[in-house]
């Protein structure tokens, strides 16, 4: 009985942080930040390394809308989908959907050349065991002026997987991105 309060009350937890977030991500999809806002919108793909030795690789997509602040601020919403494959099969793979929003600064004044970025947001557990999570991701990158991106980061999870003595769940991946204006 006091384990199903305890999972009842973690779950209105996590509704009552995620709904924020959602209402959050909402409102930057409908306002303009400035009249003189630009939009980026981009795909990208990521290969990663797990921070556990249970994993051997991790592989990712994600979609990302970029809102100009200043040339040299933006502020990224993105959703994708990562995977990591398990290592002989001590744990299942572990699959999840992150919804993240960060900041994004450049170290040129042009908007583009060399980057620093953090995202915050939730992991959405799709696969067996799996669970949502916070997540966190810094990251570092070089982005062209015409529209191809690379970038390095560490993304935490935290215990994406439910089994007790699980590790905290991280990556470093490599992403390579388009983006365009819109």
């Amino acid at each position: 009985m006091l384990h199903t309060d305890f999972k009842q009350t973690k779950m209105k937890l996590s509704t009552k942080l995620m709904a924020p977030a959602i209402a959050a991500l909402a409102l930057f999809f409908t306002t303009n930040v400035s009249a003189q806002d630009s939009r980026k919108f981009g795909i990208g793909l990521s290969l990663g390394v797990p921070t556990t030795n249970l994993y051997n690789f991790a592989i990712g997509a994600d979609a990302r809308m970029q809102f100009d602040v200043t040339k040299r601020l933006s502020i990224p919403v993105a959703a994708g989908y990562n995977h990591y494959i398990a290592k002989d099969n001590v744990l299942p793979d572990y699959g999840y959907i992150p919804v993240k929003t960060g900041l994004k600064y450049f170290f040129d004044p042009s908007g583009s050349g060399l980057y620093a970025m953090g995202e915050v947001g939730a992991a959405f557990g799709v696969t067996s065991r799996a669970k949502t999570t916070f997540l966190y991701a810094p990251t570092v990158g070089y982005s062209w002026s015409n529209g191809l991106d690379l970038g390095v980061r560490y993304e935490n999870t935290g215990k994406g997987v439910d089994i007790v003595g699980a590790p905290q769940m991280g990556q470093v991946a490599l992403r390579i991105a388009y983006g365009f204006k819109l």
